[in-house]
């Protein structure tokens, strides 16, 4: 009784201290995570659930890796499982014997014993992939191993405990628990004293490694365990295309976008520890698999570690608990980017003339950026990217007050690498968003500091100016209608009933390329019998491009002037062929007081009236067409089938998928205001996505978005191949159908009926 009294004192000294430690690491990270801007509540979280019970017990966002997915839902549901089972354990150490009182005992005892073994063989899994398979997107090293030995040694003296508990009371073989009977076997010449001493040490040894864990969660990436739910339940609920709006009037504002680390809002900051740092953003993010500066995951944790580092220095607070074990914290030191050279080693064509498979790969696996586009080898690369971000992030001995958010945490090259595709935040288990704060940070650059790449510069000056990135004259946005045969285009003054307003937007206006789809669309909408306008030369330029680039102003300038004449000229229903407009239009001008209007992609338009019989595709297109899908089209507006259904109508076309579409399609490279930039690092981000078309041997890639279509065009070109596989938009095929090459007959009188 005196034994167990003092064993029953010590669990309980020894567990209350364990969970003091861990209060406080999640205590002081809270305080830190209180110096952001206020966030606001959702008021009604009924619609948050289906979601949110979907991602944190479905693993839904974890299944787009079926293989890690699987993997983890074993370990999240044995740990769910074996919570009773550490129950039951702490039982029997503390009553010498006794057990959790639950019916059909023998059952519960298998289930955790078989649950140990599988979390067991999951765990080994997971080093598999780290260090045997040894994916690229996932760090190596001791930090991110230390859950697998805690994970190894729960399990282990679990097992251990239950089978000493055997030989120390005597139990005979079981089937109800049949590991931990196989292992009193080998313990069977044991006699009652030191097998209890055993199982005492497993005991002890388990509490203790539970506890350790519990205290080691909050301190590292494993504070996705708590957080990364609530980070999920807190997701954004309007649309996801949405940035936040600026009130540029408020007189109190210090500063707009952000350019301290206090200045992020509170939800962002709960983002910095969701982190999980598995690296799928990473993996598929078209800056990092090019060998440009930007890691969406190490924005995350760049931004934490920095996080960390001042709120330590503002709040008195260390994170680390208990600080003997962990190194306290020195006011005096502060992570911060080291500049070096983003190294990209041999040309692509210096390693294409010659370097055998494996060269390029022990190459690369140096960090060395290397790209290529031989048959069996990687088209992307992101282990240039994953290096220089390792060597180039470093621990100084600067206070952390001093470090500049931008320049000295992320670095402008990283800033401006973003191509906003979301494809990142699509792939993110814990709903971590990142462009939000990319944008946030070209705010501050732009409006607060002026600071800006000079062809960005450039297209803003000229959007200021003449309403169009190229400077070209205001009056001119009307003339692409000289180029339509046969067919009027009329303005909104000429046919002021107009049912739909043809929204052009500058890429259709004045892209000499672009005006041809913009021609097909007119063609397809008066062919259709659509009563549609156009507003001619009081069209504004949409102010994507301004947003994705930060200059707030420009935008809202732009967004007002535009919502003004919608209202002047009745508008209620808006078609455009450009998803860049689609999505400013349809999610972002409602903020700016766009109310009760429509706003369509060409695409689900064309859909539409072809289900309809008022487009009748009767002439045969003879190709093999793969479809890249539109990061503003797809990823934002979830837009993945109406153009694919476009495709299939049309008689002749045989449709081919790439390896990377719809929701995991990569991006142009043109996205975030990107496409009036030059790229100066890596490898060019549409000649990675052409070759990625190319490998389902083509002959027509097709696109709804004439951005996407520069730079396919582009791609093509680059790779020697634009004589044989073109480039075309959807409404150019679709016009091909619906009109035929001259003197084509359509396919056949049946056909015609349709």
């Amino acid at each position: 009784m005196i034994g167990q009294l003092i064993q029953f004192l010590l669990f309980l000294a020894v567990t209350g201290y364990g969970i003091y430690l861990f209060y406080r690491a999640v205590y002081h990270r809270y305080l830190y995570l209180k110096l952001g801007r206020p966030a606001e509540l959702p008021s009604n979280g009924k619609d948050r659930w289906p979601e949110f019970l979907a991602q944190v017990f479905g693993q839904t966002k974890l299944l787009k890796d079926p293989k890690s997915g699987i993997m983890h839902i074993v370990i999240f549901y044995g740990f769910v499982i074996l919570q009773l089972g550490a129950l039951d354990l702490i039982i029997k150490g503390l009553t010498g014997g006794g057990h959790l009182p639950v019916p059909g005992y023998n059952l519960f005892s298998l289930m955790q014993e078989i649950t140990v073994v599988l979390i067991l063989i999951a765990m080994g899994y997971a080093a598999y992939r780290r260090y045997g398979e040894k994916l690229v997107r996932l760090k190596r090293g001791l930090k991110p191993s230390i859950v697998v030995f805690f994970i190894f040694g729960l399990m282990f003296s679990v097992l251990f405990s239950l089978a000493f508990e055997r030989v120390w009371l005597g139990m005979e073989f079981s089937w109800y628990a049949p590991i931990s009977s196989l292992m009193a076997e080998a313990f069977s010449g044991l006699s009652e004293t030191p097998s209890y001493v055993l199982f005492l040490i497993s005991w002890w040894a388990h509490l203790i490694i539970l506890l350790a864990f519990l205290v080691y969660v909050p301190q590292s990436k494993h504070f996705h365990i708590i957080t990364a739910p609530i980070n999920i339940y807190l997701r954004r609920q309007t649309p996801v295309g949405r940035l936040s709006k600026l009130d540029l009037e408020d007189e109190e504002a210090e500063s707009f976008g952000v350019g301290k680390i206090e200045e992020f809002s509170q939800k962002q900051m709960l983002d910095f520890y969701a982190c999980v740092e598995c690296g799928r953003c990473t993996n598929v993010c078209p800056a990092s698999s090019t060998g440009k500066a930007l890691s969406p995951m190490h924005l995350i944790t760049k931004l934490r570690d920095h996080l960390i580092d001042k709120g330590t220095a503002v709040t008195g607070r260390s994170p680390w608990v208990p600080e003997f074990a962990f190194g306290g914290a020195d006011p005096t030191k502060a992570h911060l980017f080291e500049p070096r050279s983003l190294d990209h080693g041999p040309s692509l064509l210096d390693l294409a003339g010659g370097a055998s498979k494996e060269e390029v790969a022990a190459a690369a696996e140096g960090g060395v950026g290397v790209f290529w586009s031989d048959p069996g080898l990687a088209i992307t690369d992101i282990r240039p990217t994953l290096n220089w971000q390792k060597t180039s992030w470093t621990v100084q001995e600067r206070k952390p007050q001093e470090v500049e958010l931008i320049g000295e945490v992320m670095t402008e090259d990283e800033i401006w690498a973003c191509t906003t595709c979301r494809n990142c935040e699509d792939q993110c288990p814990v709903a971590n968003e990142h462009v939000d704060k990319i944008i946030d940070l070209r705010r501050h650059l732009v409006l607060m500091q002026g600071s800006m790449p000079h062809e960005g510069q450039r297209a803003m000056q000229n959007i200021e100016r003449q309403g169009n990135p190229w400077g070209i004259s205001r009056s001119d946005r009307v003339k692409w209608t000289g180029d339509v045969e046969g067919i009027s285009v009329p303005t909104v003054k000429e046919n002021p009933d107009f049912d739909i307003l043809f929204f052009v937007g500058s890429m259709g206006s004045y892209d000499l390329r672009s005006r041809k789809i913009t021609r097909a669309v007119a063609r397809l909408m008066n062919e259709s019998g659509v009563s549609f306008a156009i507003l001619g030369n009081e069209e504004k330029n949409s102010g994507d491009t301004p947003r994705r680039l930060g200059n707030e102003m420009l935008f809202q300038q732009l967004c007002m002037e535009n919502i003004e004449t919608f209202q002047k000229y009745g508008v209620k229903k808006i078609v455009t062929a450009c998803p860049h407009t689609f999505n400013t239009l349809k999610n972002e001008y409602p903020d700016f007081g766009l109310e009760g209007v429509e706003v369509l992609h060409h695409t689900q338009l064309f859909d539409e009236l072809i289900a309809k019989g008022r487009l009748k595709p009767t002439h045969r297109v003879e190709e093999r067409i793969t479809y890249h899908d539109s990061c503003y089209l797809g990823r934002y507006n979830n837009v993945y089938d109406e153009p694919r259904n476009v495709l299939k109508a049309i008689p002749g076309v045989e449709l081919v998928e790439m390896a990377r579409t719809r929701e995991n399609g990569m991006c142009c490279g043109a996205g975030g205001g990107l496409m009036w930039m030059e790229e100066t690092s890596g490898k060019r981000v549409n000649l990675a996505r052409t070759e990625q078309a190319l490998e389902v041997n083509p002959t027509l890639i097709s696109s709804a978005c004439p951005y996407c279509l520069t730079m396919l065009e582009d791609g093509t070109k680059l790779k020697e191949v634009d004589d044989l596989v073109k480039a075309r938009d959807i409404a150019e095929i679709l016009e091909l159908a619906v009109f035929g090459p001259a003197g084509t007959p359509p396919q056949n009188k049946e056909e015609v009926a349709v």
